[in-house]
Parts: structure tokens; sequence; C-alpha cells
């Protein structure tokens, strides 16, 4: 067959006529793989009072430990505990040796030690469990409602002894934050698990990516993070507002991950990494942030996951001390815990605990 001088062009040109058509189709209309809706995370408060940019943060030692000690305790004897992606909870001895003192063979990430010496662990695979001090593990909570939990995220065992977990997610298990993050479609939950009569209780719902959870001193709240809407909420349990919730602190120049109780009553708080103005103009937006994610797939959004803060509250919400680093010392850093004077940092990429020394800074 031949074609004359003047259809071949025009069959060219309608040939790339039906591609960018369906190009535009697929940018515009293809499926995603969720449901997106839409959060205002605020204005961001990035460089104004209390969070005037600094350095104090980059100055920090290292205790080497195995890739990614997302969560840190202490025991009594002072030695330092972390869980790790293998499911391996390592204690690291005063001569620097590393004891295998359990396996979940999930991904430990939140871990407290009771007053009976039991290790609690948010376990984000196998759910809440007790680590005893002769290596025994037992699974506290994995399920409610018959619904298994699929991202038991942080938690803290209060002065009463129950434990208040968070469960992150009950769309998408661990692994799949830019999933989560992109579809801004909040369910997660608090809940607390009492070890006396073995009850489990929903207290919080629909929050957005539930993570770090600390108790007050007096036991009359319970905080939790809301890392997708870079937040921290309140939620009392005496008083006249016993049973409701209320932001305890926000807007977040970045998006918080643990929360742990400070020696004086007040809370330390992370931030694994900061807010941009394009992040901020994409979650109120879900048709162009299933645009971007077309573009994007998997690749990732445009976070600064070196840049990190340390942040120390009084009981009542106040900021008192912000530490901030923009070096990537401390790359996605996850938690802080004070002990003795020093900060204990935690990361899920860093291959060591940082330590900032609180008196000689």
């Amino acid at each position: 067959m031949f074609y004359s001088s003047r259809a071949l062009p025009r069959l060219l040109k309608l040939i790339s006529m039906i591609v960018i058509s369906l190009a535009i189709w697929w940018l515009l209309f293809s499926p995603v793989p969720f449901e997106a809706g839409n959060i205002d995370l605020g204005e961001n408060p990035t460089g104004k009072a209390p969070f005037e940019t600094n350095s104090l943060l980059s100055n920090i030692d290292e205790i080497p430990m195995e890739h990614g000690p997302e969560g840190v305790a202490i025991d009594a004897q002072g030695r330092v505990v972390s869980g790790f992606g293998d499911g391996r909870i390592l204690r690291r001895e005063i001569d620097g040796s590393f004891t295998e003192i359990g396996n979940t063979n999930g991904r430990p990430l939140g871990i407290e030690f009771d007053r009976q010496g039991n290790l609690i662990i948010a376990d984000a695979i196998i759910g809440l469990l007790s680590l005893s001090p002769n290596g025994n593990i037992t699974v506290l909570a994995n399920s409610y409602n018959g619904k298994e939990m699929i991202f038991v995220d942080d938690l803290a065992v209060a002065p009463d002894g129950r434990i208040w977990f968070s469960d992150a997610s009950q769309l998408y298990p661990f692994g799949n934050d830019l999933l989560e993050l992109f579809a801004a479609q909040p369910s997660g939950r608090l809940f607390v698990y009492n070890p006396r009569d073995k009850s489990l209780i929903l207290a919080l719902d629909n929050l957005g990516f539930a993570n770090g959870v600390a108790v007050a001193r007096d036991n009359s709240f319970v905080l939790v993070n809301e890392t997708h809407t870079a937040r921290v909420t309140r939620y009392w349990l005496t008083g006249e507002k016993a049973g409701e919730s209320e932001p305890f602190l926000a807007p977040l120049p970045g998006y918080p991950d643990n929360i742990t109780e400070a020696p004086d009553g007040g809370f330390w708080l992370s931030l694994v990494a900061p807010r941009n103005k394009f992040v901020d103009f994409l979650m109120p937006r879900s048709f162009i942030r299933d645009i971007y994610y077309r573009l994007i797939q998997d690749s990732g959004l445009p976070l600064d996951l070196g840049h990190v803060w340390a942040i120390r509250l009084s009981a009542d919400g106040e900021v008192l001390q912000v530490l901030e680093d923009q070096t990537g010392r401390m790359e996605m850093m996850t938690s802080v815990l004070e002990h003795r004077g020093k900060l204990y940092l935690g990361s899920l990429v860093k291959d060591f605990v940082g330590v900032y020394d609180l008196q000689a800074n």
C-alpha cells in the first residue's frame, strides 16, 4: 500500500494526538493505589519564635549500634537497648559488646521498660509485646474487634502500670509510609492495655498517622503524635475534660515522630523531617496530589530527612528548648530520651545512637 505525501503526515499527526490524549488521560484520571483525602497543616512556624534556626544538635557523640535503632531504652544498669529491622533486640554492654536479649521476628519500634523490668515493645508487624528479663516474649495485643493491627508504632507505660500505645494506620502496613502520606486519610488509633485484667480499650480513632506516645507524670493525660498532621494531641484522663482530646502543640515546623517523658515532668519531642511549602501545598489538594503521585510513583516526596529537631516541652506544652540539626548528622531522628543529663537519640537509618550532653552544651 502506498501513501500520498499528504496522507503520511496526517497519519503521524493522528497518532501523535492519540498518544498525547492517552498521556493526558493517564496523568489526570488513571487509578492510584489510595483514595485521597485532604489535610490542612496550618501555617509553618519554621524560623519563628520559639523555632528560630540553630545548629545545636549537630554537636553529638555516637554509641555504635546496628542499623536503624528507632527506639531507645536504658535499663537499670545504664545499658542502652534498641530494636532493629530483623527483629533483634540488642543490649550494648558497658564494655561495648552486644547481647541479643530477644527477637520479635518483626520490626520493633518504640520500646520502654516497665516497673517489673519487662521490656514493652511496639512491634510494627507483630503487635504490642512484652519481653521478660529471662527472654520470653508475650503478645499483649495484636487485634481489636477481630481485626488485626497492622502498624503498632510506639508506647508509654503509665504511672498506674497501664500501657498506652499507638496503631499508626488501619490502611497501610509498615513500609508503606508514602502511600499513607499521599492518601491523607487519618486512620491511626490510640489504645490502652491493662496488664492486670488484660483488657484493651480504644481511646482515640482517626488520627493522622498515630506515632509517639507519652503519659503525664500525674497520669492526668496522654499525648499522641499525629505525624502527618504535624501536631501533638492530648487525651484527657482526669478532670472535667476526661475522655476528650485537644491539640497540645500545633502547628509544628516538622513531622513529629516519638515523644518521651522528661525527668522534670515535661516531654521531649523528636521531629523527623521539616515541612516545606511544596508538601504543604499538596496536602489539602487531593486532585493535584494524585497527579503528582502518578508522576513520581514510588520515588518519594522532596523531604529533607537530614533536618531534625529535639524539642523540650513543659508539662503544659510550652516550648522550653529547641535543638536543631540540618547537617544530616542525625538523619531521620525518630526518638529522644533523656537520662542523667544526656539525650539519647534514635534513628531509622543510622548505625549509632546519638548522645547529646545537656550539661556540656
